[in-house]
């Protein structure tokens, strides 16, 4: 399993709550610029690359445009724009052969630094840990160099990092027919991150408008973004209409870094991977730790599995607050469950529920009604029901990146162990590692520390039973609650119990039950061979404090049947060398 922690960092259907922002009736005028918004400008200083890293800053572009139309970077006091660190990104994305964080030996791996990535790349890295503000980061230039030639620290104290909640991949559709959706979400969200064909022969040096015809398969191999669009622009494709993009060749280029692209381009908001993808609800990372086994974030998907689960274990005391996951198609309704336990095949005592609709394929992270507390070393399991287009997986992959990636046969290494992510087969969960042994599901699990408070023992109920048959089998239950708050973890066990008959109990003890939940503990009694009124009491400890402790008070009448003991008694006076127990074992 791996935590990444950053404790030391961070400061459809009408019943379903909708996840993946819907699209509400939006005016859409024929002109918009991100840069002037009645009168402010939700778009950052043109940046000017070094090496291969287009796609680092058309993912910071767009991470840096929604800081700014959500307000979340003025709520944070900083006297500057946002400036995210494209060469963190670049550095530590986790595919490189500088740093593959899921191997043992992080090195020597994967693509080269400085040169290619993609928004599947980004978005595993941002997931993990969120991408850095720091302001050793920035030179004052629009080169930004500090960190290109030698890799900052992964990790420091003076970093501020940035989570987004929600990544979403749009098409614009081979004939324009989604066009009004991206269109929706740029005016909502901010700027959008796509991908080109970058070639002289597809742009207009004097006019800066660029247009791959559809007939042209050149693959993409440039990143930029999208900050606005005019209908009515004329371009070298047959109709008008392009959008306005800013590129990451500095401000000399192009006009003053911008240029246009036409909707009628071959990749340009239509790239399944590239072509439009959406970074929102970007705010400072609120989660200490993230539990996840995805290191690569999403490299594939198990079509034909709509169920499954991963196993964790807290590291420390983990206050769970938040699941993430990611849905491959439109439109999937979701439900996911925390449970306690996974014994014997089975998941048990489910601990929290929630259900919704994803309206767009991407990454989306959901809160739990309430936080669920689990103390170090507790094991809790994640799972993860999904209504269409399979489940997501990390493995070990080819990646089909910018820069011919793919071409040069560039495959990235994920490791998977036993244990760690389960799928459902034929109504039974199976181990993905026997299947697809690099692979693991992409479900997080986010929150923060906590400190644990005391656990509170109270029991319900009584065992209270007349008219008995005498050495008969009797099952009966009570409850055992924690009675504490939120934060507050049980370990309780039943000490004592009558020493009439034989007892079994189911469970008979328990750890971490969570502070406001119960449990039902099932009783089977094996009576005595006598007519009796049998007396007790069931002691149940707090095992952390054996001075708060529960009885469940015990009262059994064997019943006496007229006839059958008129007979037994007819017996004993004819055949004295019988038993009474003997007698009452017979007629049973």
């Amino acid at each position: 399993m791996k935590v990444i922690a950053v404790a030391v960092i961070f400061l459809l259907l009408a019943t379903y709550p909708s996840l993946g922002t819907y699209c509400k009736k939006v005016d859409i005028p024929p002109y918009f610029d991100l840069r002037d918004v009645n009168g402010t400008s939700y778009v950052t200083s043109i940046k000017h690359q070094s090496g291969g890293t287009c796609w680092c800053h058309a993912t910071m572009a767009a991470l840096e445009g929604n800081l700014l139309i959500t307000g979340k970077w003025n709520e944070m006091g900083i006297n500057e724009e946002p400036n995210l660190a494209e060469y963190h990104l670049d550095w530590w994305n986790g595919f490189n052969k500088f740093y593959n964080g899921d191997l043992r030996n992080p090195k020597g791996n994967g693509l080269e630094v400085h040169y290619g990535g993609d928004y599947r790349v980004a978005s595993a890295y941002l997931t993990r840990e969120g991408a850095v503000y720091c302001e050793e980061a920035n030179d004052d230039t629009e080169y930004d160099y500090n960190w290109f030639e030698n890799p900052p620290e992964h990790f420091r104290e003076d970093y501020i990092r940035f989570y987004p909640r929600h990544i979403e991949w749009y098409s614009a559709g081979e004939n324009l027919e989604n066009i009004d959706l991206i269109k929706k979400k740029i005016m909502e969200h901010g700027v959008m991150a796509t991908c080109m064909c970058y070639s002289r022969a597809f742009i207009d040096e004097r006019n800066y408008t660029h247009y791959q015809p559809p007939t042209d398969d050149t693959p993409p191999n440039h990143a930029v973004a999208i900050v606005g669009w005019d209908d009515n622009k004329k371009t070298q494709a047959p109709q008008p209409g392009a959008w306005l993009c800013k590129n990451s060749w500095g401000s000399d280029w192009g006009l003053n870094g911008y240029f246009w692209i036409s909707y009628y381009d071959k990749w340009c908001g239509k790239h399944p991977e590239m072509g439009a993808v959406s970074f929102y609800d970007v705010e400072p990372l609120r989660y200490e730790y993230i539990y996840y086994y995805d290191y690569h974030g999403w490299r594939d998907t198990m079509e034909n599995c709509r169920e499954a689960f991963n196993a964790f274990k807290a590291s420390s005391n983990f206050l769970l607050e938040a699941v993430s996951f990611y849905t491959a198609v439109d439109n999937v309704e979701y439900t996911f469950k925390v449970y306690d336990e996974f014994e014997n095949g089975k998941l048990k005592y489910l601990l929290a529920e929630k259900s919704g609709v994803i309206n767009y394929t991407g990454y989306h992270t959901i809160d739990l009604d309430e936080p669920i507390a689990f103390p170090e070393g507790d094991d809790f399991y994640v799972y993860l029901w999904l209504s269409d287009g399979g489940q997501p997986i990390d493995c070990t992959s080819e990646v089909p990146v910018l820069l011919g990636a793919l071409q040069r046969g560039t495959v990235v290494k994920s490791t998977a162990h036993f244990g760690e992510s389960y799928l459902r087969i034929s109504n039974r969960w199976v181990d993905l590692h026997f299947i697809k042994p690099s692979a693991n599901f992409c479900i997080k699990a986010l929150g923060n520390s906590f400190v644990p408070t005391e656990a509170n023992l109270e029991c319900n109920g009584s065992i209270k039973i007349s008219d008995a048959r005498a050495g008969s089998k009797l099952t009966a239950s009570f409850i055992i609650e924690n009675a504490g708050d939120y934060l507050s973890n049980l370990d309780w066990e039943i000490v004592e119990w009558p020493e009439w008959g034989k007892w079994k109990f189911s469970p008979k003890s328990m750890e971490n039950l969570k502070g406001g939940r119960n449990v039902t503990v099932n009783v089977t009694i094996k009576l005595p061979y006598q007519i009796n009124t049998f007396e007790g009491e069931i002691k149940v400890i707090n095992k952390e404090n054996p001075n708060d402790f529960a009885i469940i008070p015990v009262a059994i009448t064997t019943s006496k049947n007229p006839i059958l003991y008129k007979i037994i008694q007819l017996l004993l006076h004819y055949f004295p060398f019988l038993s009474f127990e003997n007698l009452i074992y017979l007629s049973s």
